[in-house]
């Protein structure tokens, strides 16, 4: 069921030792699309049917998400920063490194912004669907099930040992068109024991809330780095009925990003592919036909070189 749902040639990355997956369809300019959490690249199967005729579209599976490896605290530090690593250093890879169209959903949005913030000078376009790049906005509450997941035993054993967190998500993240139950299973399927939902609860457990929690500066940094990127292209497709990312998160990124092309979904979650897929990808491919009209950015005098890495590739 799985082949039909994702029918993609699966590659593979080794990546200090672990393999990670990735989809890499199509040819042409690179978008790239980064997954959060509890999520994985079959969020974006049918954006990268719809785009790779004209496009590479390459969508990675974070180390602990859907096919990618998922190994334990000690083999993987399931960090941020580390996380933007593993991208940079698959990108590195494949070759890609200039004319990028960056695509984010939720933890995607920290992690493909704080590449961005390393190389500016690649991105070329952004497409933001229902994330953040930014500390919690001041007027925003922290969610009381985010709390009890980061902070609570409770929440290690809700997330880890029912599942609790990706089953929830595949009901709540979705408004306007509740999942059929193939896709709800498809989604949940990668992390089908508590070994191998470590990173659903690491994701959550890393969100960094005051100074002194570990990659607060790191969130600071890529903060401060989205003013270089408010002369590039920018679409926002937005779902209204999102719990986490909703209505403060998107006024931050209209405040820092007020170039943008803002979308927004009044009946739709967080799972805006899901919710509104047809219409926000009718969005992206107009927003991908049309010219832009920004300068790029200058590419800097020195960058730092990326480890090399072996690959393998199979069906």
């Amino acid at each position: 069921m799985l082949d039909t749902l994702l029918p993609f040639t699966r590659h593979f990355f080794s990546r200090n030792g672990h393999k990670l997956h990735y989809v890499n369809e199509g040819r042409g300019e690179p978008v790239v699309m980064v997954h959060g959490n509890p999520s994985w690249s079959f969020y974006y199967r049918n954006l990268v049917g719809a785009l790779k005729q004209d496009h590479q579209c390459i969508v990675p599976d974070h180390i602990g998400c859907g096919l990618s490896d998922k190994p334990g605290d000690v083999a993987y530090d399931y960090t941020l920063k580390q996380r933007i690593d593993d991208l940079e250093a698959l990108l590195a890879h494949l070759g890609v490194q200039e004319q990028i169209t960056l695509v984010v959903h939720d933890w995607g949005g920290m992690i493909g912004m704080g590449y961005a913030a390393r190389h500016p000078e690649r991105i070329k376009r952004l497409v933001i669907l229902n994330t953040g790049a930014f500390h919690l906005p001041e007027s925003k509450p922290f969610p009381w099930p985010l709390w009890i997941c980061r902070n609570t035993l409770l929440g290690t054993v809700l997330v880890r040992g029912f599942n609790a967190f990706s089953a929830i998500a595949s009901h709540v993240g979705v408004k306007r068109n509740p999942m059929p139950k193939a896709i709800r299973q498809a989604y949940v399927a990668p992390f089908n024991s508590w070994a191998n939902r470590i990173s659903t609860l690491r994701f959550v457990q890393d969100i960094p809330l005051r100074p002194g929690d570990r990659n607060y500066e790191l969130v600071s940094d890529i903060a401060a780095s989205l003013e270089k990127f408010t002369r590039v292209p920018t679409l926002i497709c937005w779902g209204l009925k999102d719990f986490v990312f909703d209505k403060h998160f998107l006024a931050e990124w209209r405040r820092r990003l007020p170039q943008a092309q803002v979308h927004e979904f009044a009946d739709c979650g967080h799972y805006i592919l899901e919710d509104a897929g047809e219409q926000v990808i009718a969005q992206i491919q107009a927003f991908l036909a049309a010219e832009p009209a920004a300068e790029p950015i200058a590419e800097p005098a020195a960058e730092q070189e990326t480890g090399q890495d072996m690959a393998q590739e199979t069906r």
